[in-house]
């Protein structure tokens, strides 16, 4: 199926000053339009021996640090990330002809910053994530269910934070924001870190 992209351009004098305010100016946007879960983005990892994997996280915090989302360390995707301390992002916005890519190396969050996110989460998914042995194989559904309830049971106030759940944050060494162009002429500037400090740069669509 044939999409043609509209004339909204993105030139180096529309950016922000930095990327933080530049995707922070595009994710205002997205909310404000009615993007479905604009905070959606696609997290792909590695395995040691190169094998790719990617499946749809939710950022939960952004700041000049990096972006910032919750898993549990024993997933296959943490494990990978834990063994291979890289990932690429894809915030993919389709509605607005936008998306921005992110690459860059890994680090847990603090166990401060685990716990303060964990306590503002729902209960019942602080007990799922007591009750998820995230990516293994499980006969059945029933089996899940009454993971639930065992937690439920052992916690029937306060729910700590498990030892093997927690954040990890995303430290951008380039963060490319694309605009959709007619012809495929897109507009593709990327920030990209340096020695002499973050460059901006026009990609080739």
């Amino acid at each position: 199926m044939r999409q043609e992209y509209g004339d909204l351009p993105l030139n180096e004098p529309d950016l922000a000053e930095d990327w933080p305010a530049q995707f922070a100016a595009w994710l205002d946007i997205a909310r404000s339009t009615g993007v479905e879960e604009p905070n959606a983005m696609v997290l792909a990892t590695a395995a040691l021996d190169g094998r790719p994997s990617a499946r749809s996280v939710l950022l939960k915090s952004v700041d000049d640090r990096g972006f910032v989302f919750f898993t549990n360390y024993e997933s296959r995707k943490g494990r990978e990330l834990i063994d291979n301390p890289y990932a690429s992002l894809v915030f993919p916005w389709y509605a607005l002809h936008r998306q921005v890519v992110v690459c860059g190396e890994v680090e847990r969050v603090t166990r401060t910053e685990t716990e303060e996110y964990f306590a503002s989460r729902p209960r019942g998914a602080r007990l799922g994530a007591w009750a998820s042995r995230q990516s293994e194989v499980i006969s059945g559904r029933s089996d899940l269910e009454a993971a639930w309830e065992a937690a439920e049971h052992r916690w029937p106030e306060e729910v700590p934070a498990p030892d093997h759940w927690g954040g990890f944050r995303v430290v951008p060494q380039t963060v490319e924001f694309w605009q959709g162009r007619r012809s495929r002429l897109h507009d593709r500037l990327r920030f990209r870190h340096s020695a002499a400090g973050w460059l901006v740069e026009r990609l080739s669509p």
